[in-house]
This record gives structure tokens, sequence and C-alpha cells, in this order.
């Protein structure tokens, strides 16, 4: 019997998280059909004016106002939040002559909102509503409106803001996204924005950056196997670089040593030419950190030389990358 119950209480569970997606993706679905010219003279206004982007909003909104704040700052569009509570108590004075406003309301009537949109508008600040009801108080107060209307909230109450802030979210994202789209943001402006963590370094890390750090492990082709050896041990990366006038010909990695004892019985005379694995995977030494990691997978290695205008510069080792948390 309780085994019934546990599959039944499962079942049901699955069955609202799948519902609950589901009413939510129709509702973002259809959100497509909502954008439309004066979508794009909001988008337009904002890319235009040399100040910053304020949004505003009330309870859950406020919330989602925080994010998109976030993702724009982000994407280089410069935006601070203001809580439509705390606006009409002072933090109005957060909004600048060149600002554009935006203000998220679901219903677009509540109090606040009645409040705070006629203060915005004596700024004569440009105002972009973000609401599901057109036909509300920022509806018609707004200079543009950007429609984020759903039929109804995941709750099955209809009460709780579900769908509603999920729609203001992405109404916001295609926002950001137009406006990085617009300024031309590329990855190198987001790797400025994000210098932090595994993300910002898959942005901006190079090799040269770690390579610099390692030790440099080099042998000549004619050096002895006992100089090999001592190379690899000392440099601890697993692996040397065999060069001739400062150019990559060759790398011995402890896989090459390991394969000379099961193949030679004895070492008298033997070189690292002799041993080396010639014309060896490498990479420029000012090529992307991310980059390097890629050519490892691909090729199913652990160490990467380095070079720059054919010359040796140094060795990548994928525990390298491990460190740096890219992979």
């Amino acid at each position: 019997m309780k085994i019934f119950q546990i599959l039944t209480t499962q079942e049901t569970i699955i069955s609202y998280a799948k519902k609950t997606i589901a009413e939510e993706a129709r509702a973002i679905a259809y959100l497509e059909e909502l954008i439309d010219e004066e979508f794009s003279n909001a988008v337009e206004t904002i890319h235009n004016s040399k100040g910053r982007v304020i949004i505003t909003g009330i309870g859950k909104s406020a919330i989602i106002a925080t994010k998109i704040v976030a993702t724009m700052n982000s994407t280089g569009t410069p935006a601070v939040f203001m809580h439509a509570a705390d606006a009409i108590h002072g933090d109005l004075g957060n909004i600048l002559e060149d600002d554009t406003v935006i203000c998220i309301s679901k219903s677009g009537n509540t109090p606040e909102i009645k409040v705070l949109v006629p203060l915005i508008k004596n700024f004569k600040n440009p105002l972009i509503g973000i609401t599901a009801n057109k036909d509300s108080f920022l509806g018609k107060e707004a200079d543009y409106v950007l429609n984020a209307y759903v039929e109804k909230e995941a709750c099955p109450n209809n009460l709780a803001p579900t769908t509603s802030t999920t729609a203001q979210l992405v109404i916001g994202d295609a926002v950001a996204v137009c406006l990085l789209h617009l300024q031309g943001f590329s990855s190198r402006d987001f790797a400025r924005y994000h210098p932090g963590g595994a993300l910002g370094k898959k942005l901006y890390l190079r090799v040269s950056d770690i390579t610099s750090r390692n030790e440099k492990p080099e042998v000549a082709p004619d050096a002895d196997i006992n100089t090999v050896i001592v190379e690899i041990t000392e440099k601890r990366l697993g692996a040397t670089a065999v060069t001739e006038n400062g150019a990559i010909i060759g790398i011995i990695t402890d896989g090459d040593l390991r394969r000379m004892l099961t193949t030679n019985t004895s070492f008298t005379g033997l070189t690292a030419r002799d041993i080396m694995s010639p014309n060896p995977k490498h990479i420029n030494d000012n090529a992307m950190a991310v980059d390097a990691l890629d050519k490892l997978e691909e090729n199913a290695i652990t160490q990467l030389l380095s070079e720059q205008d054919g010359k040796y510069m140094g060795l990548l080792h994928i525990h390298d990358l491990m460190r740096e948390g890219i992979l």
C-alpha cells in the first residue's frame, strides 16, 4: 500500500511540474506575436539615450526588475534598480536627466504605480511600461508599452505570480539582447564585465597567461635519455619539448618514456630524437586558453606546446586548465 502511495505521489508531482512548464512555455511562445513597432521604438529610445535605464516595480515585479538590471549591466547597458515604494520616499533622486525609466507591473493599476507614474512623467524622462494589461493606468500613461500579456498564472488559483513574472523576465531579456546587438557587444566586451570565475577566464585567459607561469621543459634533439628524464622530472609537467634553434621539432612525454622501456633493452646511445614524437600538436601562445582545451580534447592529449613566430614558448598541461576552472 505504501509503495502504491509513493508511486501515486510521484506521478502527481511529475504531472504538476510538466503542466506548469507547459503552461508557461505556451505563454512565452505567445509573446512572440506581441512584439511590434512599439517594442522596436522603445529599444531604440534606450539605445539612443545618453543616460542609464532605471527599472522599477513592486512585489514580484520588483524582483524581476533586479534581474533585468543585472542582465543589462552585464551586456553593456548601464541600468539601476529603483523600488517603486522607495521611489516616492526619496529614491526618485536616482533618475537623472537623460535616463530612461522602465516600470514593470502585471496589472498596471497598483496604488504604488498610480502614484509613481505621474511623478516620473513630471521628470520628462521617457517611460516604458512592461505590463500584461495595455488598457491599465500604466499602459495608458507610458510612452511605450511592452505587452507581457498572459492568459493565466500557472498557479492553480490563478493568483501567485508565476507565468506573468516569467513573461516579464523574457520581455526584459529580449530588450537587453536587442540592445546588445545594436551596440555590437562582443565576447571581448563581455569578458570586461565578467573577469571573475570560470566564465570570465574562458573569455579572457590566454595560453601565454599559463605558460608564462609554468616551467619551460626543453631539450636538444641530441640530448641523452638521462637528460630527458631529469628535464621531465624537474619541470613536473609530464613532458618536454624537443627544440632545434628555438623551434619545436618534437615532444617527449611520460608515455614515450614508458614505451621506450618496453621496446629497448639498452638505452646506451639513445637520444631525444630517437624517442620523441615528431610534429607535435601545438598552439599559438596568444591563443585563448579555451581554444587550447578544445585542441586537447579533440586530439585526446594532455599536453600542448605553445609557440610564437615559430619559436617554442612553453608547455600547457590539461591540469593547468582544471586549476583555472576552465575544465
